[in-house]
Parts: structure tokens; sequence; C-alpha cells
């Protein structure tokens, strides 16, 4: 059962070849049996999981269908879940049960699905590694030694490891796509407002996006179904009619446009992951698809630009967080200064202490002007790129990453080296795009992913895209050795 996809879940219990409960008490024992070995979850809710999957049973003989209903998930650990543990993966939270139902937590419930735990992150998103929880590192199934990436590293590795068939995760510079490239996943971006951001825990509000990580495009088409739509509580969501994602999955790729951008492949790309990208625009050019060298000339200034405006919000938004009202509180503080020194002091790990200072100072007197305003700038002149080049073509590939994964703590001693793996990713960040990785091959044994970016709100492209293409590939079919 573990091996079967969501697409495939929603077949068989329709078919009843085995119900909810079955399907989850197997992966629930899964789960306690291989996640040692990952560090994929930080909170397990069996009790929860069982309660939801007898509930879609019993849906399910009343004559209700639907793709999601009775399907086992998990979700990253910032999204609020009512009466349970959400830490994201800090100190800081580890004492926190969230009052609550995040949105997108509680419009997958409503559709049915299963809730078997929450997964393992960087804390507060901050990372690229998924080294930086207060739970520990998460690892790659692929290989134990190597991070999965992250910030979305628990949800990427419990998926690749066949512990569940889907998961939730956030994508600020990449951190869905990052580690579905890591682990051999598809993970999908949406664009910014399509998935309410309400009731999940913020790094960097401009940026922020939910989405799914599945194993196949058909699999993030349906969590996506579920997790989409305008929600009146998020001011940031977008008011835009939500279509059927799993009916444009069958589209022609005849004569779509494709541009592969000459910026990608410069010295910093690994020269195999540049074979395996152009090998998926011959496998798309026999589908039909039309290739052309396009030009993002500011691209190169996406780095500097994104590592001022998502600190600088990311202070902002960690202000909050000062041991009066939630959180982690420092034992017998000597006045209100020292609560909330030592409180934060001990509540935040290091890279996240990193980023509130370079973020605090970004915004402070004097120095606004000189960054935060200008990154600003810089980020239009990004955004006005992609515009430009979406006048020429439907869709834009290339690879997800710089690198396969690296070995966990290799990058540890040089933060500025992690934040260059997400070169290829946090473009869609800034400009607002959906973007979707999906697998594309493998380096040394470790999977490498292709990435696709499309217009605003055309997440049914990209999801059409990929499915064609795995249609006529089965890099996605493969499992880690062990799981």
């Amino acid at each position: 059962m573990h091996q079967l996809t969501l697409a495939e879940i929603a077949r068989g219990l329709a078919d009843k070849k085995f119900s909810s409960e079955e399907l989850t008490k197997v992966l629930l024992a899964r789960i306690a049996q291989l996640d040692p070995q990952l560090n994929s979850f930080i909170s397990l809710t069996e009790d929860l999981a069982l309660q939801q999957a007898k509930a879609a049973d019993a849906r399910r003989a009343n004559g209700e269908s639907g793709a999601l209903l009775g399907a086992p998930i998990a979700h990253k650990d910032l999204f609020c879940t009512q009466g349970i543990r959400t830490s994201c993966g800090s100190k800081m939270l580890d004492n926190f049960k969230a009052p609550y139902d995040a949105t997108v937590v509680a419009k997958l419930a409503a559709a049915g699905a299963v809730t078997l735990g929450k997964t393992n992150m960087d804390e507060f998103a901050m990372g690229s590694a998924n080294e930086s929880s207060y739970y520990g590192p998460v690892k790659n199934p692929w290989n134990l030694e190597y991070v999965p990436g992250g910030s979305s590293g628990g949800s990427a590795a419990a998926v690749a490891a066949r512990l569940l068939p889907a998961a939730t995760g956030t994508d600020t510079g990449g951190s869905i796509r990052q580690p579905a490239a890591l682990t051999n996943l598809t993970g999908l971006k949406p664009t910014y407002g399509r998935v309410s951001r309400w009731g999940m825990i913020a790094y960097a509000s401009s940026l922020d996006q939910g989405g799914p990580l599945a194993r196949t495009a058909e699999d993030c088409a349906i969590l996506l179904q579920g997790m989409a739509g305008f929600d009146p509580q998020d001011s940031t969501s977008i008011d835009e009619p939500v279509p059927d994602y799993s009916a444009s999955l069958n589209g022609s790729l005849q004569g779509l446009r494709i541009g592969v951008p000459k910026e990608y492949f410069s010295a910093g790309l690994d020269p195999r992951i540049a074979d395996l990208v152009m090998a998926s625009v011959e496998e798309l050019k026999k589908l039909g698809a039309v290739i052309k060298e396009i030009s993002l000339p500011n691209m190169q200034h996406a780095i500097p630009a994104y590592y001022v405006i998502a600190p600088a919000e990311a202070s902002s938004n960690l202000s909050r967080f000062d041991g009066v009202r939630f959180g982690h509180r420092c034992e017998d503080p000597k006045n209100l200064e020292d609560l909330y020194k030592r409180s934060r002091g001990e509540g935040f790990g290091a890279e996240v202490q990193r980023r509130i200072m370079v973020g605090a100072y970004a915004l402070s007197a004097g120095y606004y002007d000189a960054y935060y305003l200008k990154e600003q700038k810089i980020r239009r002149l990004i955004k006005n790129d992609f515009m430009a080049a979406f006048n020429e073509v439907d869709i834009i590939l290339g690879p997800t990453t710089p690198n396969p994964a690296w070995k966990l703590g290799a990058k540890n001693s040089d933060p500025v080296a992690a934040y260059l793996e997400d070169v290829y990713t946090i473009t869609a960040n800034l400009a607002g795009l959906p973007g979707l990785s999906m697998p594309a091959g493998f380096v040394d044994g470790l999977p490498v992913g292709v990435q696709l970016l499309a217009p605003y709100f055309q997440e049914g492209r990209l999801l059409n895209v990929a499915h064609q293409y795995q249609l006529n590939t089965d890099w996605h079919t493969r499992t880690p050795t062990g799981f």
C-alpha cells in the first residue's frame, strides 16, 4: 500500500479495495519503523489520523466521493493545527499548541484528508538543508549521509521514503522545489496569493507561499485542488477562480513554446545537471514543444535582493516572539529587557538570529533606502524580465538547483554557500510566479530536478507539462533503496 500514489489511493478507496483506516494504520506503522532513520516528523498525530480515517470511510459509505477523501497526508510544522504542537522547527515554539487550524489545514480536512503528523523543517523555514531544526537534521532517504534540502525537507524526505503519498510544504525562496529536486519528487510553488497564508507562521510575508509535495504531477494537482482558493481572512489572498487542475493534465504539448534562459548555464552549474536539463528539453521536443533561448538579464541580482528582503521581513515578523504571550520564556527574568533578550537568545537558533540581525540592519534608520528600498527596485526589474520573456514563450525551463544534495554539515561553516543553492528558485518568489520542480535523472546516485516557471495563475500549464513528461519518462517512479 505504501507504494500507491494519491491518485491510486483515490481509485482504491472508490473501488473498496481497502479502507482509509486500513491504509492509515499501515502508514503509521511504517513511519514508526522507518522514520527514526530520517527524522522527517516532529509530531505524529495517530489518534487524530485514525479518527479522520474512520470519518472518511463513513462519508464514503454514505455515497460521498472525492480524490482526497480518506487520503493520508502530513503538514509542514508551520501550518497551525488546532490542539497540536506547531513548532516551526524551533525551540521558541516547542511548547506551542495552536488554538485554531490554518486555512490550508481546514480546507484539506474538509476535503477528507487524513493528517498523519507534522513534518520537520528548518527553523522558521530559514535554510536550504533542513539542518537548522531544533529537532535535529532530516536525512535524505537516497543517502542518509546527505541533506534532503530545505526548508520543507521533512515533508520531502517522508514522501520520498514512501512513508506517505503527499505532504504540504511552503516556499519562500525555493523551499518546496529545492527539496523536491534533491529527493526525486514533484513540488509546486503556486502563484503568490493562490493558497491562503492564514495560519501559516510567517517568515517573509511577501514571498511565502504554501504548496504540495508528491511523487507525480497528477498527485500535486489533486493536493493543490484542495489547498487553493480565495480566503477573506488573508489580505494577500487573490480572488481568482480555481480551475480543475486534474482536467488539464492530458493536454497536448504540440506547439508549446519553452524558453531556456542562457543565464542558467553559468559556471556555477554542475555540468552533469546541465546535461540532464538538456535531455529533458529533448524529451519535451519529442512531445511537440518548441524550444527557444531567452535571457533574464537581472537574474544575477536575485540572491543579494532576496537576502535583504527576506531577512528584513523576517526580523519584523519574528519580533512577536518576545517571551510574553506564547512560546519560550527564559527562567526568572530580572526585568523586561532581560526577559526579551534571554527568551529570544535561548529560543532562536543561530541561522534565525543571523537573519534577524541582517534584516534589522537593513531596515534601520539611514540604511532603509540603501538596502531594502533598492532591493525592492531590483525585484521589480526581475519581474519585468519575466514579463518580457513570457511575451515570447509559454514556459521557462532550467535546473532547479546548481548541484545535487550535499553531505550533512558540509556547508554549515559557510552559510553563503548554502544560500547559493537557491539561485534558480528565488526569482519565482521575488516575482510571485508559479514554479514546479520535477525529477529528471541522477548524478552519483542522487536525484536531480528540472524547474518549470509559468505566468501568473498558470499552475495548470506547469502540471500539464510535468505530467506529459512523466508519462514518457520513469525518473519519478524510482524508489530509494531500503524504502
